[in-house]
């Protein structure tokens, strides 16, 4: 290959400007569908490619479907909050529910042998595998935060840091 894939780095006015989408879902089974959407527009325009895209899609679809079903409990006057955002050389996407919360712990290893053959069970999974970096946490209003990202194209290869000058 005669030009490795990001062998030079941006200049900083060359990189996608700072953006920040906020939106709140009703519990309901469209909403999964409008988050998809809102997330891979994020995601085209910050660059990332068709697979990333599907990646990051499938996050955050597994990510909703988590925060309407077992967050919410499917109850239509619950929301969930969603917010995307590239930082730091990433694209951050963060769940919130208005459910009960829970502990990591307690969700079943869909790779153990007695759940390899369930139909359900693997939205966690998925998510990790999805992207590069993922974490769950209690809310301050009690329900679960989901906060997962994913690098910006250019950077997975980038040995230098978002901070250093040209």
């Amino acid at each position: 290959m005669l030009f490795p894939r990001c062998s030079i780095r941006p200049k900083r006015s060359m990189l996608p400007p700072p953006q920040r989408t906020d939106v709140t879902l009703e519990s309901r089974l469209d909403s999964i569908t409008i988050a998809e959407n809102i997330c891979t527009r994020v995601a085209e325009s910050a660059g990332f490619g068709e697979d990333d895209c599907y990646r990051i899609s499938m996050a955050v679809r597994e990510g909703v479907v988590n925060a309407f079903h077992w967050g919410n409990e499917e109850q239509s006057h619950k929301k969930i909050f969603m917010s995307v955002h590239v930082q730091d050389h990433k694209l951050i996407v963060s769940i919130t529910d208005e459910g009960r919360g829970f502990d990591l712990s307690d969700v079943p290893d869909p790779l153990a042998e007695g759940n390899l053959l369930k139909t359900s069970g693997r939205g966690i999974f998925l998510m990790r595998a999805f992207m590069d970096e993922w974490m769950v946490a209690r809310s301050t209003k009690g329900g679960a935060m989901l906060v997962m990202a994913k690098r910006l194209p250019c950077n997975e290869n980038s040995a230098t840091g978002p901070h250093d000058r040209e």
